[in-house]
């Protein structure tokens, strides 16, 4: 028990500091290129913070895992939009860019769709579904990108971002090394923290399907947590929903897209109701981008408790 304390210990300095660099480290290279913070939190960071669910993905599907794999990913979808955004909406209020309801989120929900009727209708993800998956990764980044440097309809504030411009190949080199080291922190600090999680779940009698669904996809998702909260704190609207957003993005086209491209995915143990908590928390971010007064503290507090009483079904159902 001492040695999974200190795992739990380190795992939370590791994020801590992971999500600090990260968010520096991505807001001077956006400030420095001239590209909105919200499409850094959209690409870069939602990418660095998907990391662990990558990793645990791509080990469940090569164990024949597919239902650890296709939950680790629905749980993780779940948990940034109710959990996270909900958590970052009560510590400060989100003002929401309307940009993302002209591409991000209809991209976010196309994505799902493909990825649930799959699923759903065929059993499977097959590999052709996972080529057509990460195909429509590569270009919505390479679309972000073009819009960003081509003065498209990307817009989003730099209200307290890091305005530290890069002026020399030092400073390029220390925000890189920024940017990477808090990848690599984050990616460390989640997987400590996920064993810490599953060890203290065991010990107290939890079941494995329980720890699968919740404290896993919790567990991968802790970057996310940590860089949107961080975030909101600093007043940095745009990264911490975007870091939210493109990060339910990253987790489908790319997550699901390349393990199931390595093998192809069987979430027979995913029951509708998982299915349609995820179709829910990405219908109820429409709303709340079309809110004037953006994702409110209420808000907040409503997308806790449905975070709150889906786990608690799944404890019940479960144990």
């Amino acid at each position: 028990m001492t040695v999974t304390l200190l795992q739990l210990i380190a795992g939370l300095v590791l994020l801590y500091y992971g999500a600090e660099f990260l968010v520096k480290g991505g807001s001077r290279i956006a400030f420095s290129l001239g590209v909105p913070p919200l499409v850094i939190g959209l690409t870069l960071i939602a990418a660095a913070t998907s990391a662990p669910e990558l990793v645990v993905s791509l080990a469940a599907v090569l164990k024949g895992n597919s239902d650890l794999s296709a939950g680790n990913v629905i749980g993780s979808n779940i948990c940034n939009v109710a959990l996270i955004m909900g958590t970052a909406a009560l510590l400060m209020p989100l003002p929401v860019d309307r940009r993302l309801l002209r591409f991000d989120l209809p991209v976010l929900a196309a994505a799902s769709i493909v990825f649930a009727a799959a699923g759903i209708g065929f059993g499977r993800i097959s590999r052709g579904v996972g080529l057509l998956l990460f195909a429509g990764l590569i270009g919505y980044i390479l679309r972000n990108l073009y819009c960003a440097r081509h003065g498209g309809d990307v817009n989003g504030s730099s209200d307290e971002v890091d305005t530290t411009r890069i002026t020399s190949c030092t400073g390029w080199l220390l925000a890189a090394l920024m940017v990477a080291g808090g990848t690599g922190m984050l990616t460390f600090g989640g997987d400590q923290l996920v064993r810490a999680a599953v060890a203290v779940s065991r010990y107290f009698g939890v079941s494995d399907a329980v720890v699968g669904l919740t404290v896993v996809a919790v567990g991968t998702s802790l970057p996310e947590l940590a860089t949107s909260v961080l975030a909101a704190i600093r007043k940095q609207s745009d990264i911490a929903i975007g870091n939210v957003v493109g990060s339910n993005i990253f987790n489908l086209l790319a997550i699901i897209g390349i393990t199931s491209m390595v093998r192809p995915i069987q979430p027979a143990g995913i029951t509708l109701v998982d299915w349609g908590m995820m179709g829910l928390t990405t219908l109820l971010l429409f709303p709340l981008a079309l809110s004037r007064r953006g994702i409110t503290r209420w808000h907040g507090a409503v997308l806790l408790a449905l975070y709150v009483g889906y786990t608690v079904f799944l404890v019940v159902k479960h144990v």
